[in-house]
């Protein structure tokens, strides 16, 4: 019988690429009659690695080059971390899978000379290594006596700039550590009361033509419900604050029965000002429950707070 053939795209990155890998395995282990293959390619936000990602917009930053294969019918899927996926999607592509989520936490990496110190440790003025404004704004708010550097280029490149003495800790997502095999550098995992985590962080999200159905079919053996609704809760909050993956918001879910809890958090950049709060509602209302989160942190002066940051952005 002829194998069904389908076509991913996806970043070069190592991270991209073994994250990809992974799902070519997983889709091959569980339909045996298809053949995989993998269209890898360079996204705006990989070529562009000497300026803040805040700074030159993030709206698809990682993702239109791959949306672009498939509106092209050059590729069937694409393959991304959740985290780096606008909440708003070009017409006619659709989120049609989110897997099973790996530790979404922050992680603490150091070098030889800082392993003694943990996060509440750190001498005043330690230099902090970090490209997410989410970061940045939590961390500012918690430990004003630190000093906070933009970081880019991917986990190796990072993890020799603080190996070379340019920082003194660097701030990286736990999952994307374990993934590469680098679990043995967390030297912590940040709790959340310390900084929540970004909106899909530590899943993946494969991205479809949303009338394919065959193509749906063949990536829900990859779906994972529980991970799916948190997660759906986490994009449809991001989305009701019109934030995107660089701007100060930060969340944390979870299931209770069939509850889901959903905290939200806002911050300004300078880590003056941070407004938490916390929704539950149904799970099979997902969406639902982190639009209330959001309107009920806009109650509390988040959209001041973002649209300050805009404004910010806007005028550099």
């Amino acid at each position: 019988m002829k194998k069904q053939k389908l076509r991913i795209a996806t970043r070069r990155s190592k991270l991209a690429m073994v994250q990809t890998y992974w799902v070519k395995e997983q889709l091959e282990k569980n339909i045996p009659d298809i053949e995989v293959s993998i269209e890898a390619m360079a996204t705006q936000g990989d070529k562009i690695l000497d300026v803040a990602l805040a700074k030159i917009g993030d709206k698809g930053l990682f993702t239109k080059e791959l949306e672009a294969q498939m509106l092209l019918d050059k590729a069937d899927i694409a393959v991304h971390s959740l985290k780096d996926l606008p909440t708003k999607l070009p017409e006619g592509l659709i989120l049609g899978c989110i897997t099973e989520r790996e530790n979404p936490s922050d992680a603490i990496v150091v070098n030889e000379k800082n392993k003694e110190f943990k996060l509440d440790t750190l001498p005043a003025g330690s230099i902090v290594g970090t490209s997410s404004l989410r970061r940045l704004a939590q961390l500012r708010f918690n430990y004003p006596n630190l000093k906070f550097k933009d970081i880019r280029g991917n986990v190796l490149t990072r993890l020799e700039k603080l190996d070379e003495g340019e920082f003194d800790c660097i701030i990286l997502a736990t999952a994307g550590l374990k993934r590469l095999g680098f679990s043995e550098r967390i030297h912590q995992e940040i709790p959340s009361e310390i900084s929540l985590h970004a909106v899909g962080q530590g899943a993946l999200g494969i991205e479809c033509k949303a009338n394919d159905e065959d193509i749906l079919n063949i990536i829900n053996v990859l779906n994972h419900q529980s991970t799916s609704k948190c997660c759906l809760a986490e994009r449809a909050f991001l989305r009701e604050l019109e934030g995107g993956c660089q701007v100060p918001i930060g969340v944390k879910s979870s299931i209770q029965k069939d509850s889901i809890s959903l905290t939200g958090m806002v911050a300004s950049i300078d880590g003056k000002t941070l407004i938490k709060d916390n929704s539950i509602g149904s799970l099979n209302e997902p969406e639902k429950i982190g639009i209330d989160l959001a309107r009920k942190l806009i109650d509390q002066g988040a959209d001041k707070i973002l649209a300050e940051i805009f404004k910010e952005f806007r005028e550099k």
